[in-house]
């Protein structure tokens, strides 16, 4: 297990993620923390643990050194993410890349030379 005080600032700085994600979102539900594998494993941790009364702990391949809040709705980020997506998506599968144009002049660009 890690040292004591690294967990309880943990669980504190856990605690005050849910509390601000709770107060900007009162219709969703935190149910779990979403952190990197590497960061349970290095905190002595296990994945599906309860870390906070109601709130399980779950690898989700963040990035090291961050958690993430896992609620029950969308949130704003993630619906533009996902409309992003469906774009890039669409408009990569439907049109073709034209070729690349080229400027009429010398293959090589002229040399340069320095000032007297």
């Amino acid at each position: 297990m890690a040292d004591v005080t690294r967990i309880g600032k943990l669980l504190e700085a856990l605690a005050n993620g849910i509390a601000a994600h709770d107060r900007a979102n009162p219709d969703h539900n935190a149910w779990g923390i979403g952190m990197a594998q590497f960061d349970i494993e290095r905190l002595g941790l296990e994945d599906g643990e309860e870390i906070l009364p109601g709130i399980v702990l779950q690898a989700d391949g963040g990035q090291p050194g961050s958690f993430r809040i896992l609620c029950d709705g969308l949130h704003e980020e993630e619906i533009e993410e996902e409309e992003e997506e469906e774009i890039v998506e669409a408009v990569g599968v439907e049109q073709e890349m034209a070729e690349p144009a080229f400027a009429p002049g010398p293959l090589t660009p002229p040399k340069v030379r320095p000032p007297v």
